[in-house]
């Protein structure tokens, strides 16, 4: 794509907190930073991308079936730390190329979930390359572009919400049943859900409570709340990990976990954001 595309989907994804519109509506998107092979300049690119096990994305090098590989991938070879922006954090990570079985695998799922990456692949003779982007932890993480307690909190809470309708949508189109890589997104909604609530329960909330002795009541009805949503997290994962899941009761699953995801982070905003901001 001409290079002024790129550039207008970059602005408008920091502008918008990873949304886009246009082609990339609705898809799953991140901007990824390269260092040039041969220039050693940096080089920032849209690409789609895929949640993997263990925190890792995958991004495919497709170039929408065109006869070279793209040059992001070229440059990651080269030089595989690159930088990722998902909307809500920015980080390092390493990249690595997956090989033989891995990349056959990832490659399926990918074709299972969308069969566009199938046309890209039939349009060309060379194997496109799956790639793992696993962040290098460096330090605590990085919001894009926010400079504020109350602005961290609602990029990391409007990221949650972006993330659940991505689900969400992902459900409804799937079928009967869910595919090898929906549940996969599922397991990694459930799984970085909970990792920000445990670092908010060992983190942000004692330390308010302790500042803040009068917000007792605020923090133990979070508190509360993250119990109630964990339960409907174990529920989703129970239900996307049978063998035959099913796309109803997943639907219904993540109906229930969305709305009670929803009124907690309101609660915590309207109660929080004002603390922050004196």
């Amino acid at each position: 794509m001409p290079d002024d595309f790129h550039q207008n989907v970059i602005k408008e994804f920091r502008a918008n907190r990873g949304k886009v519109g246009g082609p990339f509506e609705g898809a799953r998107l991140l901007l990824l930073t390269t260092t040039g092979a041969r220039s050693g300049a940096r080089h920032t690119t849209p690409v789609g991308y895929l949640p993997d096990d263990d925190g890792r994305v995958l991004v495919i090098a497709s170039a929408a079936g065109a006869p070279r590989h793209p040059a992001w991938y070229h440059n990651l070879v080269a030089h595989p730390r690159v930088t990722v922006e998902n909307g809500t954090f920015t980080y390092d990570a390493e990249a690595v190329v997956l090989r033989g079985d891995e990349r056959e695998r990832a490659f399926a799922r990918a074709v299972e979930s969308d069969d566009g990456w199938a046309e890209y692949q039939a349009r060309t003779t060379r194997v496109i390359p799956v790639v793992s982007l696993l962040a290098i932890e460096d330090g605590p993480p990085n919001v894009s572009g926010e400079t504020t307690f109350g602005g961290v909190l609602t990029r990391i809470h409007d990221g949650l919400r972006r993330e659940i309708a991505l689900i969400r949508a992902e459900v409804e189109a799937s079928g009967a049943s869910l595919g090898a890589q929906l549940r996969i997104n599922c397991l990694a909604l459930c799984a970085g859900l909970r990792n920000h609530h445990t670092g908010e329960d060992q983190g942000m909330f004692p330390m308010i409570a302790q500042q803040y002795p009068e917000t007792a009541p605020v923090m133990a009805r979070l508190a509360e709340e993250h119990k109630k949503i964990d339960a409907l997290l174990a529920e989703l994962r129970r239900t996307v990990s049978e063998p035959a899941a099913d796309a109803r009761a997943t639907l219904a699953d993540v109906d229930r976990l969305a709305a009670e995801l929803e009124a907690h982070l309101a609660y915590e905003e309207a109660q929080l954001i004002p603390l922050f901001d004196r």
